[in-house]
This record gives C-alpha cells, sequence and structure tokens, in this order.
C-alpha cells in the first residue's frame, strides 16, 4: 500500500500569464528588446496541478514578466531571472487553471455579504 503523496514531473518548465501558457527557452533577450512590465508569478508550484493567476512552475513569486518589443505577446514574453538577464518564454496556448485566485473574488464577497446583512437589518428596524 503506497502512503504519502506522490509528485509528477512538469513536461517542460513554463509561466501562465493572463490565461496563456508560455514554455520557457534557452533563449536570452537583449536588454534593448525588454518592454513594458506586463505582471509577475503570483503562484509558485514544483507539483503537478491546476493552479490559477500568474503561475509557474520554475519561477518563485513575484518573478517578472516584460512585452518583448516588436514581438506580440500572444507569440512570446521576457522572464526576468534573478541575475538580472531575461529569458524567452514562447506562447504554447491557453492554461487549463482558471485565471483568477479565489482571493481575487474576496472583498466583491464581502460587500455582498454586508449589503445583505444591512438589508436585513433595515429591514427588521422598520417591521417593529
Amino acid at each position: 500500500m503506497l502512503v504519502g503523496t506522490v509528485y509528477a514531473d512538469w513536461a517542460y518548465a513554463f509561466v501562465v500569464y493572463d490565461g496563456n501558457t508560455y514554455v520557457i527557452s534557452k533563449e536570452l533577450v537583449g536588454q534593448s528588446q525588454i518592454g513594458s512590465l506586463i505582471g509577475k508569478v503570483t503562484k509558485y508550484s514544483d507539483r503537478e496541478g491546476t493552479y490559477s493567476g500568474n503561475f509557474s512552475n520554475r519561477y518563485p513569486k513575484g518573478t517578472e514578466y516584460y512585452e518583448i518589443i516588436g514581438i506580440k505577446v500572444h507569440e512570446a514574453i521576457a522572464v526576468k531571472e534573478k541575475d538580472g538577464l531575461f529569458i524567452k518564454a514562447t506562447y504554447r496556448g491557453e492554461y487549463g487553471g482558471s485565471r483568477y485566485d479565489w482571493i481575487s473574488y474576496l472583498p466583491y464577497v464581502i460587500v455582498v455579504l454586508l449589503l445583505l446583512f444591512g438589508g436585513f437589518i433595515m429591514k427588521r428596524k422598520f417591521i417593529r
């Protein structure tokens, strides 16, 4: 009997940006080709699974994504390595996980609950 958690290896290193998967290449991107900051890794895991947000199986939370000048974001992006170099990540397709983390919805849930609670209190106040 197998006890404990079994981890599978990912087929390749990647980042997820805006719901799309980008495979990490070995190609460096020159500083002069780096455009605007477009996002950051919001979740890292080396355990195979489906995650939400700007997820990566290679880079830690906070790793930055940049546009590459002259290349559409839907084709490739640059990922900033910890040593300050930029590596090209090529578009692979849509990511199977959610684009948003549940925490993204939390403020809306709180507002709705407060409105419902406030309405309930007001209704009870006027019924008396």
